[in-house]
């Protein structure tokens, strides 16, 4: 498999786990005050996914547009 096939598939896992911790926290946001001990570790979860996604498709931003 090439890097570029390799690298959309990245993105694609990472966009299926950001979007899983997004709904983690919207749900815990939906369950307030309930819960609210847990918001930071949450939202870290969150951050970290969404960044990691960002990174991985710019990555692959550079793959596509050097083939």
């Amino acid at each position: 498999m090439s890097d570029l096939e390799e690298q959309r598939k990245k993105v694609r896992k990472l966009q299926s786990r950001a979007g899983t911790a997004k709904m983690e926290l919207h749900d815990l946001a939906e369950d307030l005050p309930g819960n609210w001990t847990e918001i930071k570790m949450v939202a870290e979860k969150t951050f970290r996914a969404f960044a990691e996604l960002d990174a991985a498709k710019r990555e692959l931003s550079a793959l596509e547009n050097s083939s």
